[in-house]
Formats: structure tokens, sequence, C-alpha cells
């Protein structure tokens, strides 16, 4: 019980009240601001930042410690942005109020994030042959009003094999370009459940109905004697022990050493089966792949990302720089707005060719589970009737269609349709949900309609 306590107390002791400061104040070294000016001055937004001067290195003999250890060595440099920084959460809070300043600092917080000293990379190089997509643009006036006044960064529209409706942030799109990887947020857990079928159809896991109990990480935790599909679709009776929250820090994002998790919940036991959805199972799957693929996961990644999705430029999954090997992989995972489309694309010509890959589509599709009341707390870009194999299922109207969702924080979604080869790609980096707050977009129309 003293282990469940604790579990619990790591669970909340993040969830103190948002707070807003404005950039006068000097949160420079929590915030990233210094790295942040020099973005904006590496990237040639120069009407947003001036030189500083620093009239303690006049008085210091340059390229001796003291001149390195104030900086002297680098341009110093500040800006003329009204940031508001929000303590104690590293992404915009969902019920924050940005500015368009502010809006600029979270962009480049989120791209920038995987090349800070946090995280090691798995990175897939691009595929040597990359699938070409096709365009034949068309308009859409209701789209292109919406982008400008929403937290929309990119939208892509799919469909008779050729990309017809391509859309970027007319405020924000020069802080981006087409090798800009977009950060995936919860998308990243319907990539891991991808990533499962490609494991099963290569041979490394028998089937979703494989127990893992060949793992010495889970032995003694209620996810021992549990199959895959089980964990596939959150629905593992843990929900005593771990919430949504539960790997959310405010500023890491979901970042716990799962190693760790697995100790404190040693000697847990399984609960009445019901949906619960969280991190934790996620990243339970990924390192259960990584353990069966042992020496050959790069190889792995590759065999999916190059060889089948045909990727144009890498991709990446966080790799946890501490964590013993047993919990290295985190599902957090990026790439830029075409090779999301790539992936996407390449699901849906699975699940229509009946491959293996596709086959295990179907099976999770079938074995979808109910998720009960919990989806009314659900965003609307992620508030769907059943779930499966780490995909949403049954939007609102599309009941009862094989429509794949993927659903992220901020309001990032990609959604699947195999049976009219449809796909919506929309990448957003600020997201509320009623509909007269700023940064709003229509869900239902800028999304679900283009499958009715």
């Amino acid at each position: 019980m003293k282990k469940f306590l604790i579990i619990f107390l790591i669970l909340f002791v993040h969830t103190s009240t948002t707070k807003a400061f404005d950039n006068s104040e000097d949160f420079s070294s929590t915030n990233n601001v210094n790295d942040f000016n020099q973005w904006l001055h590496d990237n040639g937004h120069n009407q947003y930042v001036k030189v500083k001067e620093n009239k303690i290195c006049e008085s210091l003999e340059k390229e001796k410690q003291a001149w390195y250890d104030n900086g002297c060595h680098k341009v110093q440099l500040s800006n003329n942005l009204k940031i508001k920084f929000y303590k104690n959460r590293w992404q915009l809070p969902w019920d924050a109020k940005p500015n368009r300043d502010t809006l600029i600092y979270y962009l480049w917080k989120t791209i920038n994030h995987p090349y800070t000293n946090q995280f090691h990379l798995y990175e897939v190089k691009p595929s040597s042959n990359p699938y070409k997509f096709k365009s034949n643009l068309r308009e859409d006036e209701y789209l292109s009003k919406k982008i400008k006044e929403s937290g929309i960064l990119t939208y892509l529209l799919f469909e008779n094999d050729e990309i017809v409706i391509d859309k970027k942030s007319p405020d924000l799109e020069k802080f981006f370009d087409e090798k800009t990887k977009f950060r995936s947020n919860s998308m990243g857990k319907s990539m891991v459940g991808y990533l499962a079928g490609h494991a099963i159809c290569a041979g490394y896991i028998d089937s979703v109905d494989t127990k893992l109990n060949d793992w010495p990480l889970i032995q003694k935790t209620l996810y021992h004697d549990q199959k895959l599909i089980d964990l596939l679709n959150m629905s593992a009776g843990d929900q005593k022990f771990v919430t949504d929250q539960a790997m959310f820090n405010g500023e890491n994002n979901d970042d716990e050493n799962l190693v760790v998790y697995m100790q404190l919940m040693e000697g847990s036991k399984k609960a009445k089966v019901k949906y619960n959805y969280h991190a934790l199972y996620t990243n339970i799957i990924f390192n259960y792949i990584k353990h069966k693929t042992g020496d050959e996961f790069e190889k792995f990644l590759e065999d999916v990302f190059q060889k089948h999705v045909k990727i144009k430029n890498s991709v990446i999954f966080f790799k946890h720089r501490k964590n013993p090997d047993a919990g290295k992989a985190n599902a957090m995972f990026y790439a830029d707005r075409y090779d999301y489309l790539r992936i996407a694309k390449t699901m849906m010509d699975d699940y229509q060719s009946n491959n293996c890959v596709g086959k295990y589509l179907k099976d999770i599709y079938e074995r979808k589970v109910v998720k009960g009341a919990n989806f009314n707390n659900e965003p609307t870009y992620g508030n769907t009737k059943t779930y499966g194999g780490q995909f949403h299922f049954d939007y609102p109207g599309l009941k009862d269609r094989p429509i794949f969702g993927m659903s992220g924080y901020a309001g990032n979604v990609i959604l699947i349709d195999p049976e009219t080869s449809k796909i919506v790609v929309l990448h957003s980096i600020h997201h509320k949900d009623k509909k007269s707050s700023k940064y709003y977009y229509d869900f239902k129309k800028v999304v679900l309609d283009v499958f009715k």
C-alpha cells in the first residue's frame, strides 16, 4: 500500500495551478529564452531580436575563463516579443489565452525539444526511394479563414490518391519549413500501435493475444500474464494505480522512468477491466517491442519507416538518456508534415491490400473497446466512443466505419478512412474547445465533415 501512495504523490505533485508571467521578468534559465533569441537571430527573424550590450565583457580579457563564463563569446540578444510563460507547464495549457508572440515561442519550444540535452534519439534516416505525392490543389474558403484565426499550423487533405488541400498558417508559416519536424504528442501512441502490428508480422511477437510473460521488467506487476491486446486497448485493469496525469509532468510531458514505475507497482493486482487512457501503456508496449526485437530494434524501425513507409526526411522517437536499457524507448514521435501523411497513407494501403499489417489493423478495429463515461472528458478532436490498438474509433456521425484516428494534445489529429481513401493530417500549436475562445477550430467542420 505504501508503494501505491508513493505513486499517487508522484502523479499529483505537478498539478499546481498554472500561472503566466510576462517577458519582462527573468525566466530565461527555465524557459530557454536565450536559446530562443539565438534561434530567431540564426533564422533571419531579426525584426524580433536586437543585440544586447554586455558591459561586463568590456572589462574581461578575451578568451579567458571568466570571458566564457559570462557568455562573452556569444552574441548577446534580447527579443521584443510579448511572451507569456506558463509556470509548471511545458506546453501551452489547454485553457491558456496566448497572444501571437506566445504562440511563436511555444512553437519554437516544441520543434526544438528533440535537440536539447534531455534526450538521445532513435532517428530513422530517409528512404533512398521516398514516396512522391501527386497534387491537385483546390481552395477551401472556410478553412482558409479559420486557419488564420486558429492555432492550426498545417492542414493536408488527401483523396483520390493525391493531395487536394495543402494549407499553412499564414501568420506562423515563416517559423517552419518543409523539413520541420512536428511534435506528435499523443499521436505517438498510434505510431507505437502501428509498430506493434509490424513486430507481429515480422515474427518478433506471435500475435495480439501474446502474453507479456517473457519480460522480467513487468513480472511482479499487474501487467504480467496479460495479453498485448489488453495494453493496446488501454484496458488492463490498472485504473486504481495510474491515471492520464501519471505520465504528464508539467515540464517534461510523461518523462518518467519506466523501470521505477514498474518497481513501484510491484504487487499490484488487476482490477475490473475498463478503458483507462494514459501514456504508461504506450511506453510499456514500445519497450516490449524493443525487448522482443533485441539488437535489431533500430533495424526494425528502419524496415518500417525507410522501406515500408518510404519517408523523405528522417523521423525520430525519443530515447531516454538516463533510463536503464529496459525503459529507454519513449513514444514521443517527430516527423515533417508530409512524412506524417506518408505514414497515414501507408496504413491505409496496408488495410486496403489486406497484407499482414492490414489484417492486424482490421483485427484491432474489430476488437476495439467502448470508452464508457471516460470519453466525456476528452477534447473534441479525440472524443470518440471506442478505442483499439492505440487508435480512436467511432467519431460522432461516423459510427461503425473503420476510420482510424490519431489524437494529440493541442489539437493535433490524423484521420484515415480506408473505405473512401481519404486522409486528413492537421498540426496545431494550441486549441480550445469553446467556440467563443481564441484559437478555437471547429473539429466537425474542419475534419469530420470531410468524411461524411
